[in-house]
């Protein structure tokens, strides 16, 4: 009954809904964005738009599981109890999978980020250092790590509201213009090319980028174990977060296009950091590496936080070493932390063996972890609801919008989107790291964990997780 004495309810609504923001703003806009630009054009605001929707449909269903029950690794749990073990188990160690993936893609952008500054030192040190130093953190007590993401999250969510209104302030009043010879204005999302210049095919291939940028707001769910109040306070965050996240990314990206031609937009560094610096403005690049900086710290932290809680959650089902289940005096599991960071020793050794090519490698492998997440927590939420009566579902206090359409039509885009990493060559091999980690899991729980349970039912939450 470790559990009833263990994780503490330490996390207030705008901890979580920063976290959330902490997670899904990072990489994937401030890095990643380049890459999904060059393939789809100024279309990729259109890819950005629906991936958002069928997000947004995620979370709900994610919010309905979390607020009718909430636990400690949430979605595991609930794929266990709707699902059963197994597919508890491989919901479970993916989200793990994911987060140690995305941390990877995000520790690799903070050392290219600190090479803006400090281009002879080699990557791998960064990196090394700043896995130390995150570790260190998740270490603390969970009040403390819900604070420090809080005024990272804002940070960087103040600099992209700043970043926008320069960008309009730049355009307007042409500041920039003597230091450039590039056209600005909305013209450049139809002069180049046109709005979509490289077709359907384009919008398309640029899906497997734009679904990995909101890998990671998930974690709202992981944080159901830990919140003051979740019937209140998981609604709030979910319901305020994606539209958010929407604006963020579609109209920062917008800004972008338009202050400068979309083709040359490159991956040299952050795009924002590459697009002030062309232009001219010296002392804004170097403000714009800050904050995309502190981005990913706050990224790293939510993922190490996230894959954490879920170790910690699946030790507490027999699904993980019970030696994950562990907490320290400030109510941490510090076994997870440790492991979480000995598997960010690896994105060390990438970045050491293969700097120029680690980045897409990982991000289109952590796409494929995060849409199976993202599927098998909206097969979950189907499952529950086929479980509740009509009274029942009556009594939901956070039901899923649009039922039964919504959540099939977003179940139908995650397939989808497995079909567009196996078409195009570049995202193939994650396709295949995919399939093989699945059946690793598969056949891991049918030789380790059935043998020793004879009891198939997953643990309960104790009562107290329930108020």
């Amino acid at each position: 009954m470790q559990q009833t004495q263990g994780l503490k309810r330490g996390l207030s609504a705008r901890h979580i809904r920063f976290m959330a923001l902490g997670s899904a703003i990072g990489t994937g806009l401030f890095y990643g964005s380049a890459s999904a630009i060059q393939m789809a054009g100024p279309a990729v605001l259109l890819a950005y738009l629906i991936g958002g929707a069928a997000v947004f449909m995620v979370m709900r269903a994610l919010g309905e599981m979390a607020v009718h029950n909430p636990v400690a690794g949430s979605f595991g749990h609930y794929a266990s109890t709707y699902l059963g073990p197994m597919a508890g188990f491989i919901l479970g160690w993916t989200y793990a999978f994911e987060m140690v993936i995305v941390a990877i893609a995000d520790v690799t952008a903070f050392g290219i980020y600190m090479g803006f500054w400090f281009p002879e030192v080699a990557r791998w040190i960064w990196v090394l250092g700043i896995v130390f130093i995150i570790g260190g953190l998740n270490l603390c007590n969970v009040k403390v790590f819900g604070e420090m993401e809080f005024w990272l999250s804002l940070l960087k969510v103040g600099a992209i509201v700043a970043m926008i209104l320069a960008g309009f302030g730049i355009m307007i009043f042409g500041l920039g213009n003597a230091t450039t010879e590039t056209t600005m204005g909305v013209s450049n999302l139809v002069s180049n090319g046109g709005f979509m210049p490289n077709g359907i095919g384009g919008l398309i291939a640029c899906f497997a980028v734009v679904m990995f940028a909101f890998g990671g707001i998930e974690i709202i769910g992981v944080t159901a174990g830990e919140a003051k109040d979740p019937q209140r306070v998981i609604p709030k965050a979910i319901n305020a977060v994606p539209l958010r996240i929407l604006l963020f990314y579609v109209l920062t990206l917008f800004v972008l296009m338009c202050l400068y031609p979309w083709p040359q937009i490159g991956s040299q560094g952050s795009p924002f950091v590459q697009i002030f610096s062309n232009l001219g403005i010296g002392s804004a690049a170097a403000v714009l590496n800050v904050v995309v900086i502190s981005a990913a710290v706050s990224a790293i932290n939510s993922d190490i936080f996230g894959a954490g809680r879920m170790m910690y959650g699946l030790a507490q089902q027999g699904h993980a070493p019970r030696s994950f289940g562990k907490l320290s005096r400030h109510g941490v599991p510090w076994m997870t932390v440790l492991v979480m960071g000995a598997a960010l020793l690896v994105g060390v050794l990438l970045n050491y063996l293969i700097p120029e090519n680690v980045f897409l490698l990982i991000a289109s492998i952590a796409t494929f972890a995060t849409v199976w997440v993202w599927m098998m927590i909206l097969v979950s939420q189907v499952a529950m609801r086929r479980r509740l009566s009509a009274e029942q579902v009556a009594e939901l206090k956070f039901p899923v919008p649009f039922w039964p359409y919504g959540p099939a039509m977003a179940i139908a885009f995650m397939l989808f989107i497995f079909g567009v990493l196996g078409y195009f060559p570049d995202t193939q091999a994650a396709l295949i790291v995919g399939v093989v980690w699945v059946v690793f899991l598969v056949a891991s729980y049918l030789l380790w964990c059935k043998p020793r349970a004879g009891q198939g039912q997953p643990v309960r939450a104790p009562a107290e997780l329930h108020r």
